[in-house]
C-alpha cells in the first residue's frame, strides 16, 4: 500500500494551520466542537470550539498541561464521546448525529484504539486478540490477515502464545496489530508508551510511524512525554479546551520549551482533562 503524497502540505493548509479547506483529503475533522460537562455556575468547558482537519496519511501528537481537554478532544473525534456542539467527520463521514448502534459499528470496523493499558483478553491468543475486531463487527476473522499485521510489528511467530507469556512491549505490539488489522481510516493513540521503559517505547513509536510512512495509515496520539510527539509530524498544543499552538516536525526539547511556557501560563478555570 502505498503512502499517501498529501500528508504534509494538507495537514497545515487550514486558517489556523489545521486544515479544512474544501475537497480536502482528510481523515479527521472537528468543526465548532464543544464540550461541557454540567450547567450552570458548576459547567466544566473540556472543549472550547475546536476547528481542525487532519490529513490522511499523517501523525499527528496531542499535548497540553493537565486540564487542558487532550483526552476529551481524542473521546470526541473518535466517537467514544458526544461534543456539545459542533461537528465531527472522521473519513469523510460525520459521525455526529449517529445512532449508537451506527456508531459502535463504524468505530469497530473504521478505527484502531492503541491505550497506555494494552486492553488485551488474556484468555484469548495472540492471534486471537488481534482478530477480534473483526469478530466484534460480526466478520469472519481473516488469519491472513492476522498473521500479515503480526509480521508487520515483528511477532509473527507469537500468534499462539497468551498475552501473559509476553513482556509489556511485544503486548502493545499486539495492541498495535489488532488496531491495524481492520485496515482503520485512523488509529487513536492514547499514551501508548505511558507504561513502557525509554528503549521499548522508542518501538513502539517507530511502528507507529512505519504504519504511517510505509502503509498510509492514520495517526492522532495524546501524550504527555515530548520525546514520543517528536515522532509526529506534527504537534497540537491544546490549553484551556482550546488550540493554543502547533509545531512542525519539531524537536523533543523544542516542543519541551513550549509545553513549559504553557505549563507555566495560568489556565481559565473550568476545563477537564
Amino acid at each position: 500500500m502505498g503512502l499517501r503524497k498529501k500528508r504534509h502540505e494538507d495537514a497545515g493548509a487550514g486558517p489556523d494551520g489545521d486544515g479544512g479547506g474544501p475537497g480536502g483529503d482528510w481523515a479527521v475533522e472537528l468543526h465548532g466542537v464543544r464540550r461541557q460537562y454540567g450547567r450552570g455556575g458548576s459547567a466544566v468547558h473540556a472543549l472550547r470550539g475546536i476547528d481542525l482537519a487532519l490529513a490522511r496519511g499523517s501523525f499527528t501528537a496531542v499535548m497540553g498541561p493537565s486540564g487542558s481537554g487532550k483526552s476529551t478532544f481524542l473521546q470526541c473525534a473518535a466517537g467514544l464521546d458526544r461534543p456539545s456542539a459542533g461537528t465531527v467527520r472522521l473519513g469523510g463521514t460525520e459521525i455526529t448525529g449517529m445512532s449508537e448502534n451506527k456508531l459502535t459499528a463504524l468505530r469497530r470496523s473504521r478505527l484502531g484504539f492503541v491505550f497506555q493499558a494494552f486492553n488485551l483478553l488474556p484468555s484469548l491468543t495472540v492471534e486471537q486478540n488481534v482478530v477480534l475486531p473483526m469478530r466484534l463487527a460480526g466478520h469472519r476473522p481473516d488469519r491472513r490477515r492476522a498473521v500479515e499485521v503480526l509480521a508487520q510489528v515483528g511477532l509473527q511467530d507469537k500468534g499462539r502464545r497468551r498475552p501473559g507469556q509476553l513482556s509489556g512491549g511485544q503486548q502493545q505490539r499486539v495492541a498495535i496489530a489488532r488496531a491495524l488489522v481492520t485496515r482503520p481510516d485512523v488509529v487513536f493513540a492514547d499514551e501508548p508508551t505511558g507504561a513502557l521503559d525509554t528503549t521499548t517505547a522508542a518501538e513502539i513509536l517507530g511502528l507507529l510511524r512505519q504504519a504511517v510512512d510505509g502503509l498510509g495509515s492514520t495517526v492522532v496520539m495524546v501524550t504527555h512525554d515530548p520525546a514520543a510527539a517528536a515522532w509526529a509530524d506534527r504537534v497540537l498544543f491544546l490549553a484551556d479546551g482550546a488550540i493554543a499552538d502547533r509545531l512542525e516536525r519539531a524537536p523533543a526539547d523544542r516542543i519541551a520549551a513550549r509545553m513549559t511556557a504553557l505549563t507555566a501560563t495560568p489556565a481559565c478555570t473550568g476545563a477537564a482533562a
